[in-house]
């Protein structure tokens, strides 16, 4: 039988009982709906009481200037483009506890916004959203260790699309911007992401 939400909040308030603060990461291909959900389970858990943190990946990706300069700026979003070290040594100052500032992502001005977002030191729980956290590849694969529960949202392929054609549609891009951000870059991140991520401790083929 698949998982409900419910059964997915259950499980985040029976761990969150130990004291230390609970590390929980949402992963899955662009277009998923990784955000909405861990912005659905913060929402939830505040309701029912509990000091609760989003904490997005993508405050991570590196800036567009080191990109061109490298010849990656057509493949921002793939899973070299982002600052993984970075990403981890805030990972494990979010897991010692205490207050912690994070970097957000301006998709409007494509750009990461240095401590931007705040987990407060009485954050008991903190839902770390983004493509690449159960990555086995390279310098993401020591990521995985750090979380305490584990999420994977993964649509078929034609439903991400379709969100991504949307996604896209939204922020104006031609119809060949699209086509190449689309099949030459997020599709293929997309698929990397099923076939190469850990198996999680819940999963859902939507959201």
């Amino acid at each position: 039988m698949r998982p409900s939400l419910d059964d997915l909040i259950a499980e985040i308030e029976r761990r969150a009982q130990h004291g230390a603060r609970l590390l929980v990461a949402v992963a899955g291909p662009p277009g998923a709906g990784k955000s909405t959900l861990a912005d659905r389970l913060n929402e939830i858990l505040v309701d029912r009481g509990h000091r609760s943190a989003v904490l997005p990946m993508d405050g991570f990706h590196l800036d567009n200037a080191i990109l061109e300069q490298r010849g990656d700026l057509p493949r921002k979003g793939a899973p070299h483009t982002f600052d993984v070290r970075g990403l981890g040594d805030l990972l494990r100052a979010v897991k010692a506890g205490g207050e912690v500032f994070v970097p957000v992502f301006d998709r409007d001005r494509e750009l990461a916004i240095a401590a931007a977002r705040c987990i407060a030191a009485d954050d008991r729980i903190v839902i770390a959203e983004g493509n690449y956290l159960l990555l086995e590849q390279g310098r993401w694969a020591s990521l995985a260790d750090l979380f305490d529960l584990t999420v994977m949202v993964a649509p078929p392929i034609v439903e991400l699309e379709r969100r991504l054609v949307a996604r896209w549609t939204h922020y104006g891009l031609t119809p060949a911007q699209m086509d190449q951000k689309i099949h030459g870059n997020d599709l293929p991140n997309g698929r990397l992401v099923i076939e190469r991520s850990r198996t999680a401790d819940f999963s859902f083929d939507t959201f």
